[in-house]
């Protein structure tokens, strides 16, 4: 076959980012902390840059490069509460002007305002508080305390009782035997969580099967496995199990969803002396209902200093203009580091106003487009379903921008904390066509599920006729979905 050469002529379309637009889209992404680390890391790498205003405070909102009132919002008074602190604070010109008293009170209510996820003490201290449930005297709690620190990291009893009651004579001259630290023991294996001070891994499965708080009709069934087929259970042998105990096939998925739900390792991170401080919620943005009863919109600072440009900087570029003629070589390097670390600087600075712009716009179309939810007392009832392309266009940003607004970022209002992401999701539509907000098919699933009969329970198809029964006429695979995504087994896995 013949070769050619052919040329056509294609017209396309493609998008390109700047490398601006790219580092302002890194940014967008960032939490508030990371933001303020991220200011902070730029700040060792350019010393152009320095922390802090050379502006009285309204001329440097006024000349935040022209985003007018959303440079209003990036001051550091949006670091304090709405009401009686921050009417004070409003009287001063800066930050350096108030007085420490009012700096240290509005330092102290910003802490109060995040919220901690998690607890400080340790897994140790928590059992050592369970002691003083327990009726015992001075000699058992020393038992128990011993008991307790001898536990290795999944919680678990592996050294022999003798060998503890040696080292109790021997370092520590307390007087014990066998009996008295099995009696001890006993009364811990009693502590949350369940298996705790268990000797070896069929005792702890086996004291979080005698919970009495657990209610389940494959209770005594798993028991009997744990007790006569350990070996089999440990293999995941479940046919041999199946036929050696007589048990149907429901009756055995019931058993062995219930020992492989069990925690073969209680203790955690006992291990570990002392825990290490809880991660916290820091909220980057504030809602409140203004005068008008509509949603304002304030962003959080926190600890993000102001930026500005090194005066020695800026008198360095100047002196080098005024002397350009009678500049040496080494002057002239000079000029050119300065200029490039002014020019970083200011793309910097200006990013970061950006950054606020964008970030409000953002949140102020959320507020808007949930106005329901946030003047009804944060009533989830009220929230709408809401697609980040319904944002977008109402911010008038990118669905990408909108994405990376929402990523691991949180809005306080005067009755909490929420992620951004509990304000989207998505409507369904049934089969007739309506349209149907998931949440509320999601809500009303649940309610059947902790309604129904537990020794009849309801199939994802007799789940969907009562769903149809109250208006939402949803798909049986729709409800399976859902059933799952919620945490709600199948039905034979529900039976009592």
């Amino acid at each position: 076959m013949a070769q050619k050469l052919q040329q056509e002529q294609k017209q396309s379309q493609v998008q390109q980012l700047s490398t601006l637009q790219v580092a302002l889209s890194s940014l967008v992404q960032l939490p508030l902390t990371s933001m303020a680390e991220r200011i902070r890391t730029e700040m060792l790498d350019n010393a152009a840059l320095e922390e802090g205003s050379d502006l009285p405070h309204d001329d440097a909102s006024a000349a935040d490069d022209g985003y007018g009132d959303d440079a209003d919002d990036s001051t550091a008074w949006d670091e304090v509460p709405n009401g009686e602190l921050r009417d004070s604070l409003s009287d001063y010109m800066n930050e350096d002007e108030v007085p420490a008293y009012l700096r240290d009170r509005a330092d102290e209510q910003r802490e109060q305002r995040e919220q901690r996820i998690a607890g400080s003490t340790s897994a140790i201290d928590d059992l050592q508080a369970q002691i003083g449930e327990h009726n015992v005297d001075d000699h058992q709690r020393q038992l128990l305390e011993y008991l307790i620190g001898s536990l290795d990291d999944d919680g678990l009893l592996r050294k022999d009782l003798e060998t503890l009651a040696d080292e109790l004579a021997v370092y520590h001259n307390i007087y014990t035997d066998r009996n008295e630290l099995e009696g001890a023991l006993r009364i811990l294996q009693t502590f949350e969580p369940r298996g705790i001070g268990a000797r070896s891994l069929r005792e702890c499965l086996l004291l979080q099967l005698d919970d009495p708080d657990l209610h389940s009709p494959y209770k005594e069934a798993a028991c009997r496995v744990l007790r006569e087929g350990f070996a089999s259970f440990a293999s995941h042998d479940w046919n041999a199990l199946r036929q050696r105990f007589g048990l149907d096939e429901t009756a055995m998925d019931g058993v062995r969803h219930l020992l492989t739900h069990l925690n073969p390792r209680p203790g955690g991170s006992l291990g570990n002396d002392t825990a290490a401080e809880a991660a916290a919620i820091v909220p980057d943005f504030y809602v409140s209902i203004g005068s008008d009863g509509l949603p304002d919109v304030s962003l959080n600072q926190g600890d993000m200093p102001e930026l500005h440009i090194s005066q020695a900087f800026r008198d360095s570029l100047s002196t080098y203009t005024r002397h350009r003629d009678k500049a040496s070589r080494a002057e002239q390097e000079a000029y050119v580091y300065a200029r490039q670390k002014v020019e970083a600087a200011q793309t910097f600075i200006t990013l970061v106003a950006r950054r606020r712009a964008t970030l409000l716009m953002v949140m102020r179309a959320i507020a808007d487009l949930q106005r329901d939810f946030f003047v009804s007392d944060d009533d989830d009832t009220r929230l709408v379903p809401l697609t980040l392309r319904e944002v977008a266009a109402r911010a008038g940003v990118d669905i990408s921008t909108v994405s990376r607004v929402v990523t691991d970022k949180y809005v306080e209002t005067a009755y909490g904390i929420y992620p951004l992401k509990l304000f989207f999701f998505n409507r369904i539509t049934t089969r007739s066509g309506d349209e149907l907000s998931s949440r509320e098919v999601k809500a009303a699933i649940a309610d059947l599920i902790n309604a129904e009969d537990r020794q009849h329970p309801l199939a994802d198809e007799a789940i969907a006729v009562a769903l149809q029964a109250r208006g939402l006429d949803v798909a049986r695979r729709t409800v399976a979905k859902y059933r799952e995504q919620m945490g709600f087994p199948v039905a034979r896995l529900r039976r009592e």
